[in-house]
């Protein structure tokens, strides 16, 4: 007779199977496009349009050169908080029967009207994250607009759009366009950049906080201008874009001339020596050592600092 296990561990290999061909298909897919893309690029009206559009678009003026400090240490920080946003949310969106909850101590300086509520363990370190992405972000906005800085991620002109597209298909054919990140962006990385800034973030700041236990709870007549399932699908939506955009990014960074890339973004420098590598190297070791070290047992004695931890009754 088959076992309950035995089946599952049947049906186990198949589903790995299936993912296993994702890989060789979208390296298939993305050989095809380059070849398009490229013979595209031999076509009389195509040629035309990339020498009038070849993928900078035009800046204003005021718009400053170069890569200050603080930005870089922003950049680095944001990439640390919100891998472990998308890490915790995906931990949430994924746990089916969470067995380890927090609540807050309605005591002290913590002493509300309202009863504490309870949340998964999952769900409070993804909260946590989503702060301190938070208060980044909002360093990182003040510091913008008060150095200027907005100005390279910022369109001031209609022909990004199609300079955009040129800078689009030079990606596309393998034919990188012309890069200065130091001085200004492409036209498809300024696009790119403002709607990760001030459309995707404010968007996901709205719809989990739209999401909130607390506020979905005490808030109801939110469901008539906003309901909660809409929240969800946005929310999930968002989380996609960040992945693809990660990807993409990173791709591109190290493809792109990865030393003077990294110079650029981890240590404000423009030439392309070690620095901002060793920099980004060790990044990497610290997301890692958090990564590993993020385990129950080590986010459950940190959350019962901050509140009461509640295990499920078997």
């Amino acid at each position: 007779m088959t076992t309950g296990a035995s089946r599952a561990s049947a049906v186990q290999p198949s589903r790995w199977l299936r993912l296993v061909w994702i890989v060789p298909a979208v390296l298939v897919a993305l050989a095809l496009v380059a070849l398009v893309a490229h013979g595209l690029r031999t076509v009389g009206p195509i040629e035309s349009f990339l020498r009038s559009y070849p993928g900078v678009s035009t800046h204003a003026a005021a718009t400053p050169i170069g890569v200050p400090a603080w930005l870089a240490w922003q950049h680095g920080l944001n990439a640390f908080f919100i891998l472990f946003v998308i890490r915790t949310g995906w931990q949430v969106r994924t746990t089916k029967r969470p067995n380890i909850f927090w609540t807050r101590t309605n005591t002290g300086l913590f002493r509300t009207k309202n009863p504490p509520i309870r949340i998964t363990l999952d769900l409070w370190q993804h909260i946590v994250f989503d702060t301190l992405w938070l208060v980044n972000g909002i360093v990182f906005y003040v510091l913008l607009f008060a150095t200027g800085q907005w100005l390279k991620v910022v369109p001031t002109n209609w022909d990004v759009l199609p300079n955009a597209l040129s800078a689009g298909l030079q990606y596309a054919s393998l034919n990188w366009p012309a890069d200065n990140g130091w001085a200004h962006y492409n036209a498809l990385q300024l696009l790119s950049y403002f709607v990760v800034i001030f459309i995707a973030a404010p968007v996901a700041l709205v719809t989990g906080l739209r999401m909130s236990p607390g506020l979905s709870a005490r808030f109801r007549r939110l469901d008539r201008v906003f309901p909660l399932p809409v929240a969800r699908k946005l929310h999930s939506a968002v989380l996609i874009f960040f992945v693809a955009f990660i990807l993409v990014h990173v791709t591109l960074v190290l493809t792109t001339g990865a030393r003077a890339n990294l110079n650029n973004m981890y240590a404000a420098r423009n030439d392309d020596g070690w620095t901002g590598v060793w920099i980004f190297v060790g990044s990497l070791l610290l997301m890692a050592a958090v990564w590993i070290g993020a385990r129950p047992l080590v986010v459950r004695a940190v959350a019962a600092r901050s509140g009461r931890i509640i295990h499920r009754k078997r």
